[in-house]
């Protein structure tokens, strides 16, 4: 069995899922049995909704807190009618909209703010108590209450104390009790002390052996805490690299970030290493040997593996560019949109669409109505975005943090053209300068206006984007696939 961890879970969904999510496809392909377990809670989002709308299928995700409940794997969703059978006052108050209901009990002076999976949906994804004015407890839902929180006032805000995990019938599971930075777990049988703790508890109960395989997804969070590496014995472990791996060096010393910190200093606990490029993987071994005297394997295996080259079924929208991430500030969207209306000017039918959900949402739609462009740029959500990317006629990028590049190459396995930043690894690895794209140097959001004109007005597009199909060839699914059966099966 192959275990996979992941401690963090961008609930927008980031590279790191929808990494995963291709992993568990090859995985199925090459007939190999794994889970891919989810340490975190979900409270903005459906667990299972979530991954099942990513791609994995319930049978290969497990959720840590609910791992010690009966409660099962399942997208469907409890119903505003099952809570109403469960109020204890008959005479409430209905309002709703969009996908906030609220039910006001006028004889307790309480109310109930539910918040639906979607607009036009009759399954909850929580419920939010507020008695007297304050918050007090918070009910999460599948298809039926999976857990609850509970809120105590402190300087007129509500802190959080207690978590109850619930069994399907409802019985309690097992509590998290929390006072500031401490944190403990009740059981019927016992007091666990820490995360740390809950974690090393689950993973005795999986009984893994030596021909287990656990792969930890590299995020913020327990990896720096080593509770995963601690705990996967006797079993194969795998660290997955997707962030930049250092911050500076000197002649002397070098320091990694504090995620991979402890897996680098016992290297020896972990039996490979993977990164997403060979740039990256050169890199990693040269350090070893040079501030650690040691030399691991590392693999190179990319996050993504692409089902096929996609063509366009219509021609592409011309002068059309698209952009894709995280709505966050590692990701300059505010650079994009101010690239593209400087490049306005010299090419008049420019437009832009940035997919994608995040915190600077508002930011990003308050700077597109202060430079009234909304006329051709859109913010326009997440979706998925197969058949997508090859209706437009180039891609653009201003992240500073692409290890790998999820969209650029998905971008290139879509004939795109890509301008983006000359940083490592994402842009170095799929734009060749003046082949099938332009790279400004980091922070140059001119550069980035002139790599658009360029590329509408004097490149060879037809010739660009036969290059992007190109190096796109490398990372299709058939590609990926043999790398990770040469490590998982190398006697198959």
């Amino acid at each position: 069995m192959i275990y996979n961890f992941h401690h963090f879970y961008y609930w927008l969904k980031g590279g790191v899922e929808t990494g995963q999510a291709y992993r568990a496809k090859i995985f199925r392909n090459l007939g190999l049995e794994a889970k891919f377990v989810f340490a975190t809670t979900f409270p903005y989002n459906n667990i299972w909704k979530e991954t099942e709308y990513l791609g994995f299928s319930d049978s290969e995700t497990m959720w840590l807190y609910g791992f010690f409940t009966d409660c099962k794997n399942s997208a469907k969703a409890y119903t505003l009618e099952q809570l109403e059978n469960t109020f204890d006052e008959s005479t409430y108050d209905f309002s709703r909209e969009g996908a906030i209901v609220k039910y006001r009990f006028p004889r307790t002076n309480s109310y109930y703010v539910v918040y639906m999976l979607d607009e036009g949906s009759e399954g909850i994804h929580r419920v939010e108590i507020v008695t007297q004015g304050r918050l007090i407890q918070k009910d999460f839902y599948t298809y039926c209450k999976i857990y609850s929180e509970y809120y105590v006032p402190q300087d007129n805000q509500p802190h959080l104390c207690l978590r109850r995990f619930y069994h399907e019938n409802g019985a309690v599971a097992y509590e998290e009790l929390i006072e500031g930075d401490v944190i403990l777990y009740k059981f019927p049988d016992r007091i666990l002390y820490s995360r740390e703790e809950l974690v090393g508890y689950m993973m005795s109960r999986l009984n893994l052996t030596e021909d287990d395989v656990v792969l930890i997804d590299g995020e913020p969070g327990m990896i720096e805490r080593s509770a995963f590496i601690l705990n996967a014995a006797p079993a194969r472990v795998g660290l997955i690299i997707h962030a930049d791996h250092y911050i500076d060096y000197d002649e002397d010393h070098i320091r990694w970030y504090g995620i991979y910190e402890y897996a680098f200093s016992h290297a020896e606990k972990i039996d490979f290493f993977i990164t997403n490029t060979d740039a990256q993987s050169e890199l990693l071994r040269e350090q070893f040997r040079k501030y650690k005297g040691t030399e691991p394997r590392i693999l190179t295996i990319p996050v993504v593996a692409l089902d096929k080259l996609r063509l366009p079924e219509r021609p592409r929208k011309k002068h059309a560019l698209i952009s894709a991430g995280r709505l966050a500030k590692e990701k300059r969207m505010n650079w994009v949109i101010e690239a593209v209306v400087a490049a306005r000017a010299q090419i008049p039918d420019l437009t832009l669409d940035i997919y994608g959900e995040g915190g600077d949402k508002e930011k990003l739609q308050n700077l597109i109505e202060e430079l009234n462009c909304g006329d051709y740029v859109r913010l326009c959500g997440f979706h998925k975005l197969d058949e997508v990317y090859q209706k437009y006629d180039a891609y653009i990028s201003a992240s500073y943090v692409e290890t790998f590049g999820v969209t650029l190459l998905e971008a290139a396995g879509a004939g795109l053209p890509i301008v983006g930043f000359d940083i490592r690894y994402g842009a170095q690895v799929f734009i060749d300068e003046g082949e099938n794209g332009y790279k400004a140097p980091w922070g140059d959001i001119g550069g980035l206006t002139r790599g658009i004109v360029r590329l509408f007005r004097e490149a060879d597009i037809e010739s660009f984007r036969q290059h992007s199909y190109e190096k796109a060839k490398e990372y299709l699914r058939e590609e990926v696939e043999k790398k990770w059966k040469d490590l998982l099966c190398p006697t198959k």
